[in-house]
């Protein structure tokens, strides 16, 4: 079962066993992963799932079929602290080949 490592804005980091085949967003919520509400449920019409993906992993999970599409780059412009690696947790999807994920939250002072 891959993990996926959460940093929260104030270092604290959360890793998880990840379910593959689910979204960030889902493995956050099933987690209770504090920062992460996915108010839309998925449906890519929130930012409430908001990550920002360690610059190690950005080509990794574009390999992996989890590029970004034109309509998640719309909606993250609304996201509050939007970075480079800014993704929307919803749309990336957890495979085996992503085991050691490592996502950050909005505020978080990891990396740029």
């Amino acid at each position: 079962m891959p993990q996926v490592t959460f940093i929260q804005p104030d270092g604290h980091r959360q890793t998880v066993q990840a379910e593959e085949n689910w979204s960030i967003m889902q493995i956050a919520l099933a987690h209770k992963i504090p920062g992460i509400e996915g108010a839309c449920g998925g449906n890519m019409s929130c930012a409430t799932c908001h990550v920002y993906i360690h610059p190690d992993w950005v080509e990794r999970l574009i390999a992996q079929d989890n590029e970004i599409s034109d309509q998640e780059e719309d909606l993250l412009d609304t996201a509050k602290d939007l970075r480079e690696t800014s993704r929307l947790g919803c749309q990336i999807k957890i495979t085996g080949t992503l085991d050691g994920l490592i996502v950050a939250l909005p505020g978080s002072k990891e990396w740029p």
